[in-house]
């Protein structure tokens, strides 16, 4: 049965995503695909933090520098190897999913902030190396020159609009990924160390082993949202793929959304990004963090357990 609803939902999400490839290609804005674009890489960033995040209840401050991983295998791949933006997303992830299993056995031994703290180190230590070294532009940057169309089958295709259509893909496997994690045994692991970890400890639930399965997938999602980022960017710099947005979005996204459930970064993805944007063009990117730090604090307040609990919240009370 489970397994039915999960490819009943598999092939909405594909017929959605299709549906808004073929509306977004008739429209043919070139704006809007860089636009939308960003706003389908936080909903993958913030869908792949919310299953550490989230599911677990280990705060992740990392989420930088498993998307500059990703970002950065992509540029030294170009210069050594070009590949297709494909197969980069699929490095990304291996890179980014084995540096994440890596950082979760040396520190998802600790808990709460000291954890906070080591998975922050990480993105401190990545940013570093990554200044350092030349052959990936250091602190020069690296440029990424990609062409101005694609032909699939025939038909041409603006790149944008080819990278915009991966990122959709992303978003919805992400989505379908997160679905199924918490309808599954897996997810009930999860939930249990984010209830009470000493207590699934006594009942003999495997909670290092999860928590490692939850920081390789949660990393190599983060490194797939990265990995076509040099490409969509043109110029990839240090401070532009470890930037503290992508750290700060990661989180409060799905706090907005709400935490416990795969809806939650998507509702929060959807909101704080179109926000973000709107802003870009309208004032400034400048105030792009005032605004996650504002509607943050607003919403920690109005729904502590974010939109989705919210709702939730309301829906049980008018049954009773």
């Amino acid at each position: 049965m489970t397994f039915v609803n999960t490819a009943k939902f598999s092939s909405i999400m594909v017929a959605v995503g299709i549906v808004i490839l073929l509306a977004a290609h008739t429209v043919q804005v070139d704006y809007l695909y860089f636009a939308s674009y960003t706003i389908l890489q936080f909903v993958v960033l913030a869908t792949a933090w919310n299953i550490l995040g989230g599911y677990c209840g280990y705060v992740n401050f990392g989420s930088a520098a498993f998307f500059a991983l990703g970002a950065y295998s992509s540029v030294f791949l170009h210069k050594l190897y070009p590949l297709p933006v494909p197969l980069l997303i699929v490095v990304g992830a291996a890179v980014s999913g084995v540096v994440g299993l890596g950082m979760g056995y040396l520190t998802l031994r600790l808990r709460g902030s000291f954890f906070a703290i080591a998975t922050l180190a990480l993105a401190v230590v990545l940013q570093t190396l990554v200044v350092n070294w030349d052959f990936v532009g250091g602190s020069r940057g690296a440029y990424v020159i990609r062409p101005e169309h694609l032909e699939v089958a025939g038909m041409k295709f603006s790149y944008i609009e080819y990278l915009f259509a991966l990122m959709l893909g992303l978003a919805v496997l992400a989505l379908i990924t997160a679905r199924t994690i918490e309808r599954s045994q897996l997810g009930f692991g999860f939930a249990t160390i984010r209830d009470d970890e000493l207590a699934a400890e006594a009942c003999g639930v495997p909670t290092l082993k999860l928590k490692l399965i939850a920081t390789a997938i949660s990393g190599a999602f983060m490194g797939m949202a990265g990995a076509p980022f040099p490409y969509y960017i043109g110029y990839l710099q240090p401070s532009s793929a470890v930037g503290l947005e992508y750290a700060v979005n990661s989180i409060a996204m799905p706090m907005i959304g709400g935490t416990t459930s795969w809806v939650g970064p998507l509702v929060g993805a959807l909101l704080l990004g179109t926000a973000q944007q709107y802003a870009t063009v309208t004032i400034s990117s400048a105030v792009n963090l005032l605004i996650v730090g504002l509607m943050l604090v607003g919403f920690v307040i109005i729904a502590p357990n974010g939109i989705v609990g919210l709702v939730q919240e309301r829906l049980r009370r008018k049954r009773s």
